[in-house]
């Protein structure tokens, strides 16, 4: 199975990805693991990318597509994947149908985590982080037991600087003038949209039960 993870800064995709990867044994990759994985390797194309990336620009389409493809060809790919941040244009959608069909592999299932606005801003206001060993907190639901430190080492928790609510809300809009056209794109196939206002325990509880009762047996 192929699966694209679809949803707003704040949705929970990370939390859901992983365990969807552990459900169906397939590795969970993001854009980020992709480029950081070509730059370690001091590959050709790491290189273009860590060139682009410390001058600030935007690394193009095409580049991007070569770092999915160099991923999607690793062994641990053969049975399936999960993308997280990909793709993020409707160009790069039609380069990766295209590499899943040469693949063998089934046209991608998108799960889309939607979350209204409002929660958002609420949820990523909320959002505290451990300086030291990078552990993330939510003062609503995932609050750590002393206020204001980190459970593993102590260390007094902060809040990111785009972590205020004009930066989210220009964040969110970003997301959603960018997003629009790929919901258009895959509404018309294996496209599941997901209630994400609520606990990570009950949406993964409808992801697993949608997944497994249209795709896993």
């Amino acid at each position: 199975m192929t699966l694209l993870l679809f949803g707003p800064p704040g949705c929970g995709k990370g939390t859901q990805a992983r365990y969807i990867a552990a459900m169906l044994g397939i590795p969970a990759i993001s854009t980020g693991e992709m480029f950081r994985s070509e730059c370690r390797a001091g590959t050709e194309l790491g290189q273009r990318v860590n060139s682009i990336l410390a001058s600030g620009g935007l690394v193009s389409d095409e580049i991007v597509n070569q770092v999915v493809a160099s991923r999607l060809s690793r062994p641990d790919c053969q049975s399936g994947f999960l993308l997280d941040g990909y793709p993020r244009t409707v160009a790069q959608a039609d380069f990766l149908g295209a590499l899943v069909k040469q693949q063998g592999l089934p046209a991608p299932v998108v799960v889309h985590i939607d979350v209204p606005e409002s929660a958002l801003v609420e949820r990523l206001c909320a959002r505290r982080q451990c300086p030291q060993c990078g552990r993330i907190y939510n003062l609503l639901h995932q609050a750590p037991l002393k206020e204001g430190y980190c459970d593993d080492d102590g260390g007094e928790l902060t809040q990111r600087k785009d972590d205020c609510e004009d930066v989210i809300r220009q964040r969110l809009r970003a997301y959603e003038e960018q997003s629009a056209p790929l919901v258009e794109y895959y509404a018309s196939g294996e496209y599941l949209r997901v209630d994400g206002n609520r606990t990570p325990e009950r949406i993964t509880e409808e992801i697993e039960a949608r997944l497994t009762g249209r795709w896993v047996r």
